[in-house]
């Protein structure tokens, strides 16, 4: 009997740690709770947009599925592979949910939109006394091995360079989970991954001239096919073994220019102990801390907009390639990846919201005014300590210089509020920034009702997920 190809090592490592891996830090586990509250919020205030509700619901009108998984802030119950793409886009829509830097980026709460998806439809379709239910608890512990799947996939593995975009690994690690949550085998859950490493995306749709909304539905995109792809492997189909090292037709050949994929470290709860909050205003991550540098010079520079020479804003190697930007700025998608288009409404408000972004805010001449005297220049120790393992820094500078010659001080922010280090600082903020996004969906009296249940972990995490899931439904 001819033997097939022996599983590659990171889709065998990959589907152990899926299935057999018990998360227990307890600060990885209060951050996960931090992170499903926060990704709630992100998505509730996207259903204010149009242009993210038109594409939610389900996929031919009308159609009903019997105790269907629901969508947080609508009415809608849906088959789980369309309810997984509706909330994985409510919750990246507005480029406010969560972050994780290193040779790849990405946003690890996207999984967030399959995990629940999932939990919810099992928990909805098992018997009444089923003792197996999934609870809030399993679902964060979930959200910790589906982050550290998707970020240290990213910690050397830069994807981007060879132009593939950064979904792809929200779609292996999702698949990962769901399969798992769905019983799957390690054997069942290597099937069902092999497939997901098969469907690279382009990332065409998050840079000039094409940038475009796919950016905020990718993560949909790649969560819907992410269970589909568990729920095949449980029904029994195959997998492909050696989809990322099969010479000539396998992923590194064909996409990773003969590179291999490698994980730098072993998966357990790094990613989760260090994700990176947007805690006050949405916007890309590289431009976070020069973001909070313009607020602090708002004061200063407003009374001589007209006497600016040069904004000068020093910054990393990633922010250089993804959001440096000159010339005309087509759409919302095309004004949150520009640091100097988000700089600019920093300096002229002192603030930043979703609605800056849009065509109205961006009409206003002063934007582009500011834009045209920014000077972006790379700071090779910002660029090194951004990928060393113990800073993460995500470091910008802006200094303000006028035509007398006078200028502002340099102002230098090393870490952003969402950082780590600066966890107790955020943390107070991260509620409020949940109160005010899920008020634009949910009564008052509901949202502290849930503001209680996450200042309350112990009674947070008793609570079965389809239960959870009922309270973020509008009212």
């Amino acid at each position: 009997m001819l033997k097939g190809p022996v599983t590659d090592t990171v889709i065998s490592v990959i589907a152990d740690y899926a299935v057999n891996y018990k998360p227990s830090s307890d600060i990885a586990l209060d951050t996960a709770n931090l992170t499903l509250m926060d990704s709630i919020g992100c998505a509730l205030l996207a259903m204010d947009y149009p242009a993210c509700t038109k594409l939610l619901g389900p996929q031919v009108a009308g159609t009903v599925v019997p105790n269907g998984s629901r969508v947080m802030g609508t009415r809608f119950e849906l088959d789980p592979v369309k309810a997984a793409f509706d909330m994985g886009a409510a919750i990246r829509w507005l480029d406010y949910n969560d972050t994780w830097l290193a040779d790849e980026w990405g946003h690890p709460s996207d999984n967030y939109g399959a995990i629940l998806s999932v939990a919810d439809f099992m928990n909805r379709n098992s018997e009444p006394k089923e003792r197996s239910k999934f609870t809030v608890l399993d679902v964060i512990k979930c959200g910790i091995k589906a982050y550290e799947i998707q970020g240290v996939l990213a910690l050397n593995n830069s994807f981007n360079r060879v132009g593939i975009d950064h979904v792809l690994l929200v779609k292996v690690a999702s698949t990962a989970i769901v399969t798992s949550m769905m019983g799957g085998t390690v054997r069942e859950v290597e099937n069902a991954v092999s497939n997901a490493w098969l469907d690279a995306t382009l990332r065409t749709y998050r840079h000039a001239p094409n940038t475009g909304s796919r950016k905020s539905w990718a993560a949909g995109d790649a969560l819907g096919r992410a269970v589909r792809f568990g729920m095949n492997a449980i029904a029994g189909e195959m997998g492909y073994p050696s989809a990322l090292t099969a010479p000539n037709w396998g992923f590194q050949d064909v996409w990773y220019k003969g590179e291999q994929i490698t994980l730098e470290r072993d998966l357990e709860k790094y990613v989760m102990e260090n994700i990176l909050f947007k805690v006050s205003f949405p916007a890309e991550f590289h431009a976070q801390t020069a973001v909070e540098a313009a607020f602090s010079l708002h004061a200063e520079i407003m009374d001589r907009l007209d006497e600016i020479q040069e904004v000068i804003i020093t910054t990393q190697e990633s922010a250089i390639k993804i959001i440096d930007k000159s010339g005309p700025l087509n759409n919302p998608a095309d004004r949150d990846h520009c640091i100097q288009y988000m700089t600019a409404v920093g300096l002229l408000k002192g603030s930043l919201t979703a609605e800056d972004y849009e065509d109205n805010a961006a009409a206003d001449q002063q934007i582009d005014f500011l834009r045209d005297k920014m000077v972006v220049v790379h700071d090779k120790r910002f660029s090194k300590d951004y990928l060393d393992p113990d800073k993460r820094s995500i470091a910008n500078a802006l200094q303000v210089k006028f035509i007398d010659g006078s200028m502002t001080k340099k102002v230098t922010v090393e870490y952003p509020i969402g950082h780590r280090r600066r966890r107790d600082e955020a943390k107070p903020l991260l509620y409020e920034k949940f109160r005010s996004n899920a008020e634009t969906k949910l009564s008052p009296a509901r949202v502290e009702m849930l503001l209680s249940l996450f200042s309350d972990r112990a009674q947070l995490e008793s609570i079965a997920i389809d239960e959870f899931m009922s309270l973020l439904v509008p009212e």
